[in-house]
C-alpha cells in the first residue's frame, strides 16, 4: 500500500497538501538546464483577473515569461521560475482542469505505458486515455497527473522531477508489487529506500517507513 509523505527531508523542503493534492519537495540543483523540463505545472485560475493576479506575482518573485509557439488566441500563459522550470498559467473556463485546485496538473512527456503504470501502481484511476495521452486522478480529486507522447531518450544525468513513495506496509513487498507491475530496479536507492525506474525508464523512489 503506498501513502504520501508527510515529514520535512535534509536538503529540501516537502509541501504537503490534502490527500487529493500531490506533496512538493524543492532541492537545490547545480546543473546546468540544457533543454526542457520532462514535467511541469499547471495552475489553474478562476477569472481573468485572477489569472492577471497569479503572473504578475510569479514576475515578481523572478519568474520570466516564455515562447514556445503559442499562438496570441491561446489563453494559457507559457511561463519559467527562477531557475528556469517551466510552468503554465492556465486561462479561466478551462473545462478538462475544473474543480482540480490550483494546482491543477503535473504535465509529464511519456507513453501511454506509463500512464497505465502509475494508474495501477497509485489507485489513481485513469480520467483521459485517448491516442497517446492518459491522464490519472486521486478517486478525492484535485491534482491531475498526465503523459503524453513517448519516452524521452534515457538521460545521460539524473532527472531533477521524480517521484518518492512512501510505503505504508513492507517497503520489499510494496516493490515487488510495483515490479510485477512493470518497474525496474535499479541501485542508487538511500538509507531503507528502493531505487526503481518506471516503464519510460523514468527513476523514482520507494520510502520505507
Amino acid at each position: 500500500m503506498l501513502g504520501r509523505e508527510t515529514a520535512e527531508h535534509d536538503g529540501g523542503v516537502l509541501l504537503v497538501g490534502d490527500p487529493s493534492q500531490l506533496g512538493l519537495r524543492f532541492v537545490s540543483n547545480s546543473a546546468a538546464k540544457t533543454r526542457p523540463n520532462l514535467a511541469h505545472f499547471h495552475l489553474t485560475s478562476e477569472t481573468d483577473e485572477d489569472q492577471h493576479d497569479t503572473v504578475g506575482k510569479a514576475l515578481s518573485l523572478g519568474a520570466q515569461h516564455l515562447a514556445f509557439g503559442q499562438t496570441a488566441d491561446e489563453g494559457h500563459m507559457v511561463m519559467a521560475d527562477p531557475e528556469g522550470n517551466e510552468l503554465c498559467v492556465i486561462e479561466p473556463g478551462n473545462d478538462y482542469l475544473a474543480g482540480c485546485g490550483f494546482f491543477g496538473e503535473l504535465a509529464c512527456d511519456g507513453s501511454r505505458e506509463v500512464g497505465l503504470f502509475w494508474s495501477a501502481a497509485l489507485g489513481w484511476p485513469l480520467v483521459w486515455d485517448k491516442g497517446s495521452e492518459t491522464a490519472i486522478q486521486s478517486p478525492e480529486g484535485g491534482t491531475k497527473i498526465s503523459w503524453g507522447g513517448e519516452a524521452a531518450a534515457p538521460p545521460a544525468v539524473r532527472r531533477s522531477h521524480r517521484f518518492y513513495l512512501l510505503a505504508i506496509n513492507d517497503v520489499q513487498t510494496e516493490a515487488d508489487r510495483l515490479v510485477a507491475l512493470g518497474a525496474v530496479r535499479r541501485s542508487g536507492g538511500q538509507d531503507n529506500n528502493v531505487a526503481l525506474n518506471d516503464p519510460d525508464g523514468n527513476e523514482f523512489e520507494l520510502v520505507g517507513q
